[in-house]
């Protein structure tokens, strides 16, 4: 059963980006400390992982089949230059379409509605594109909305042996707290980084 599910690497104290969106050459540096070079859609963007955590990535590539961002990491990324690293299709969630979007041939897709609305259409909208895979959608505001409107599946958490002592954490805000997950349903023992994912478990006659 294709699910809804977010990502992210985290430090030990539960941050994904340090005070100030630091600390990002400490949460991701396990993307480099291995010898197994891992290609995307971007010459430019090489990933060079242990033989443990490059078969995690690839599984969980190959599981992924659409992503659903807000307009933040759109403009941070400038659109990926037109092409996710994954290549898979991306719904952007934004108030506005960005100028010069859409794109001829570029697979993005943008939802304008409101609150949870665009995000719930969002998803909807990533399902369809994805082809009878996962869908994953960015950690912050989207994976929290996604969460409180019970749309999310699954946390999957690249946990790094950092304490960043500040900054964004995973998840923030949840308006239905507390929630329990079930598992790790998997846990991968990488170099400086564990690869834990966990199910969201649903309330009695919850549905998503």
């Amino acid at each position: 059963m294709p699910e809804v599910f977010t990502a992210a690497s985290m430090s030990l104290d539960g941050y994904v980006s340090g005070p100030g969106e630091s600390g990002f050459d400490k949460l991701f540096a396990w993307y480099g400390n291995g010898d197994v070079v891992v290609e995307t859609t971007h010459p430019d963007l090489t990933f060079r992982l242990t033989e443990v955590s490059a078969a995690y990535f690839r599984r969980t590539a190959a599981r992924t089949g659409a992503i659903v961002v807000g307009r933040k990491l759109f403009d941070v990324t400038d659109g990926w230059g037109g092409e996710h690293p994954l290549g898979v299709p991306v719904v952007v969630v934004t108030h506005k379409v960005p100028d010069g979007w859409p794109r001829k041939g570029a697979p993005f897709h943008f939802v304008t509605d409101g609150g949870t609305e665009g995000v719930e259409r969002a998803v909807a909208l990533a399902r369809e594109l994805a082809g009878g895979k996962d869908v994953a959608v960015n950690a912050g505001t989207i994976a929290q909305q996604c969460l409180d409107t019970g749309l999310l599946d699954a946390v999957a958490i690249d946990l790094v042996p950092v304490l960043l002592g500040g900054g964004t954490p995973f998840f923030t805000g949840l308006a239905g707290a507390p929630y329990e997950l079930e598992g790790p349903v998997s846990v991968v023992e990488g170099r400086q980084v564990t690869h834990l994912r966990y199910r969201v478990r649903r309330a009695a006659g919850a549905t998503g």
